[in-house]
């Protein structure tokens, strides 16, 4: 069993992720990574993997590898769901990061078995309480809700193409959302407010419970009707690829309510802290690798690092 983070007194509860799988082709100004393992569910489920046990739905083409299969199996994810699809070959994206690495450019997109992808919730997976949402069209993030038993806590996910195309049935998701996650860009096309503090408010206004809008290397703040949490991100010095950091904060702070049993205003707090730091190891390297590498030690000394930077 993989080493996890664990709440005192109690056995964390299970976490489905329903997302995509992919294989990324990274151009970045320091290097290149290509044909490595990617997509939203891989990098959440790693990430929710050191707190609670996940459960992934996705689908993967003929050509998906089996070292990418273990290196999930080996964090504990249970891959029931996980579809192969013997008609195409796994989605795949080709990127391109500027200097900065701000902006990025899509080279390439191949969604392949991806478009076809209709999830599918077993027995086992209806019943799970804590549910991740990643970024697929926000028709199936319906689909999949209507499967759900008695969630207990549903996180969102989106990006703005969706926004742009299906915003009626992405309203729709949101009030049926407990904790919605974007970043500031897409808050502000979403709302139509460029100032954070009053995008936020309008997304609870959207009617989800609570609402996170991420400002990348300026850290995340998090909407709540008990009050307004800004967080820092983590200060990663050896900055190599920031693909699915998003992904890995949510994995993270979802795997930390599912470890804790608790959705409060405090815990959702430490949860973002948790995500903070999980999501500064996934841009030290390329695809899932810090993710899998890392242990829950590392993981405890940069929360306590981050706690030390924002205690007053």
């Amino acid at each position: 069993m993989p080493t996890r983070i664990k709440a005192p007194g109690r056995t964390a509860d299970p976490v489905l992720v329903i997302g995509s799988i992919a294989y990324d082709n990274i151009i970045t100004p320091h290097a290149t990574g290509e044909n490595i393992l990617g997509g939203s569910a891989a990098y959440a489920s790693l990430a929710a993997s050191y707190f609670a046990p996940p459960q992934l739905v996705g689908v993967v083409g003929h050509d998906f590898k089996k070292r990418d299969r273990q290196k999930l199996l080996r964090r504990g994810i249970d891959l029931s769901g996980l579809t192969t699809d013997e008609s195409g070959k796994t989605f795949t994206w080709k990127g391109r990061y500027h200097e900065n690495y701000n902006r990025r450019d899509t080279e390439n997109l191949q969604l392949n078995v991806f478009e076809k992808f209709h999830p599918h919730l077993n027995a086992q997976h209806q019943v799970v309480p804590y549910v991740l949402l990643g970024n697929i069209r926000p028709s199936l993030q319906l689909a999949v809700l209507a499967q759900l038993s008695a969630p207990r806590f549903i996180v969102t996910d989106t990006i703005d193409i969706w926004i742009e195309t299906q915003s009626e049935a992405l309203k729709e998701v949101i009030r049926k959302t407990d904790l919605l996650i974007i970043n500031d860009t897409e808050a502000g096309k979403l709302t139509g407010e460029t100032n954070v503090p009053i995008a936020g408010k309008r997304l609870l206004e959207l009617g989800c419970r609570a609402a996170i809008i991420k400002k990348g290397e300026h850290g995340a703040l998090l909407f709540h009707p008990e009050g307004l949490f800004a967080l820092p991100a983590y200060p990663v010095t050896e900055l190599r690829d920031p693909t699915g950091a998003g992904d890995s904060f949510a994995g993270a702070l979802l795997g930390y309510l599912a470890a804790t049993g608790k959705t409060d205003f405090p815990t959702l707090r430490q949860a973002m802290i948790y995500g903070t730091v999980v999501a500064s190891l996934t841009v030290e390297a390329f695809s899932t690798d810090r993710l899998t590498d890392t242990g829950c030690r590392e993981i405890r000394r940069r929360r306590k690092e981050l706690l030390r930077m924002i205690k007053v």
